[in-house]
């Protein structure tokens, strides 16, 4: 079994800054693209950002120079620094890991259970 865990939401005034982090845990032969997305009230849910083993990295226009994701590959780890947050970021957000359990699996996108994020005066 896999495991994928998210931390570090809460509350936070505009301007504020919040880190989140993802663990991935379990019967892990390898992780390939680690990504969070986030879903607001009545909306569908969205990229925020992802990243690829060798650090290559992709983000939504909306969250560009104010988010930064990250990753350490021996941890099982990926973060995401939020910064200048606003109002609109306010949601849930959910990590996502794709995860080969065995050398000979075929990869399997695992999610988290997401994460609070509201940004609020």
């Amino acid at each position: 079994q896999v495991q994928v865990v998210e931390s570090g939401g809460g509350l936070v005034q505009p301007g504020g800054s919040l880190r989140l982090s993802c663990v991935a845990s379990g019967r892990i032969s390898s992780i390939n693209d680690m990504g969070w997305y986030r879903q607001a009230p009545g909306k569908q849910r969205e990229l925020v950002a992802t990243i690829t083993p060798g650090g290559g990295t992709n983000y939504d226009d909306s969250v560009k120079g104010r988010f930064t994701i990250s990753r350490d590959n021996a941890k099982n780890t990926v973060y995401l620094q939020m910064n200048s947050l606003k109002p609109e970021d306010t949601a849930v957000y959910y990590c996502k890991a794709s995860i080969q359990t065995h050398t000979w699996s075929t990869l399997y996108d695992y999610w988290g259970q997401g994460t609070q994020v509201t940004v609020s005066s």
